[in-house]
C-alpha cells in the first residue's frame, strides 16, 4: 500500500477523528475553565461605582443624638413693696377735719399713687390695711423687701411738718436707719415741709405693724404732715407727696446710703 492509499483508508481516518475530537473536547474545557477564572477574579473586585458608594458612606459621619436641652430654673421673684395705708380697712377714719378732711382718705389716696410710680420702675408693690390679715404677731411669716406706713397727724393749726421713724427694738437698726434717712430726705425734698421731730411718739416706734412682719424685714412709719396746718399741701400736693414717698423706696431698695 502506498502512502496515498494509507492516508485514505478508513484506519486513518477513523483515528484522526477520534484525535481531533479529543483535542477540540480538552480544549473547550480549558476555555471553560479559563471563563469560571476570569468571572471569579471580576466577581472579586467591586465595579468603580460600587467603591464610590462605599467610601462616601465611611466618610460621611454618623448622626448623633443632640444635645439634652437643659430645663430653664425659673428667677425667683423679689418679694414686694409694702405700702400700709393708715386706718385703712376698718371702722377706725383716724384723725378727722371739721371740714371732712379724714386721715384715712389721705394715705389711701397717696399709698395707690406711690403704687403707681413704683410699679412703673418695674417693682411689686402691695398695699396693705391697717390690721390685714398678712400682718401677724405669731407667725411673722410676712417678709416684704420694705415695709412704710402711711400716717398723718391730728388736725390742729399750732403744728406742721412730718416725721419718719422706726421700731424701738429693730432687729436690724443699720438698714432701718437708712430707711429712715431715704424717706425723710426724698419726702422732706417732695414736701417742702419741716421735720418735725419733737413729736414722734411711742405709737410710733412701737407701732403695731414692726411686730407683725418678718423681723429681717425694714420697716418705718411717715407721718406725712398735720392735718391742720399742714392741710393745703396734703391736699393739693399729693402727686409730689407720693413721688417723695415712691423716690425714697426707690433710693432704699437700690442701696443708697441717702446721707
Amino acid at each position: 500500500m502506498d502512502l496515498n492509499e494509507a492516508k485514505n483508508s478508513p484506519l486513518v481516518r477513523r483515528w484522526a477523528l477520534e484525535h481531533l475530537s479529543r483535542f477540540s473536547l480538552v480544549g473547550m474545557v480549558l476555555a471553560l475553565i479559563g471563563m469560571v477564572c476570569t468571572a471569579g477574579v471580576i466577581a472579586q473586585k467591586p465595579p468603580p461605582v460600587m467603591t464610590a458608594i462605599v467610601f462616601v458612606a465611611t466618610a460621611l459621619p454618623l448622626p448623633t443624638q443632640p444635645p439634652p436641652t437643659a430645663t430653664p430654673i425659673p428667677t425667683p421673684e423679689p418679694p414686694p413693696i409694702a405700702i400700709l395705708a393708715g386706718h385703712s380697712g376698718g371702722s377706725d377714719p383716724g384723725a378727722i377735719c371739721p371740714d371732712g378732711l379724714r386721715e384715712v382718705d389721705i394715705t389711701t389716696d397717696l399709698a395707690q399713687r406711690a403704687k403707681m410710680m413704683l410699679e412703673a420702675r418695674g417693682y411689686r408693690v402691695e398695699i396693705l390695711a391697717e390690721f390685714d390679715r398678712r400682718l401677724s404677731s405669731t407667725r411673722r411669716d410676712y417678709a416684704p423687701r420694705v415695709f412704710l406706713s402711711l400716717h398723718a397727724d391730728s388736725c390742729i393749726n399750732y403744728a406742721s411738718g412730718y416725721k419718719v421713724a422706726r421700731a424701738l427694738n429693730s432687729a436690724i437698726p443699720l438698714e432701718e436707719d437708712r430707711l429712715v434717712r431715704c424717706v425723710t430726705l426724698t419726702y422732706g425734698a417732695a414736701s417742702q415741709l419741716s421735720f418735725h421731730e419733737g413729736s414722734i411718739t411711742r405709737d410710733m416706734t412701737q407701732y403695731h405693724a414692726f411686730n407683725e412682719i418678718h423681723q429681717n424685714s425694714p420697716g418705718a412709719i411717715l407721718e406725712v404732715g398735720f392735718l391742720g396746718a399742714d392741710k393745703k399741701v396734703l391736699r393739693e400736693r399729693r402727686d409730689a407727696l407720693a413721688l417723695g414717698i415712691a423716690d425714697g423706696l426707690d433710693r432704699f431698695v437700690r442701696g443708697d446710703g441717702c446721707q
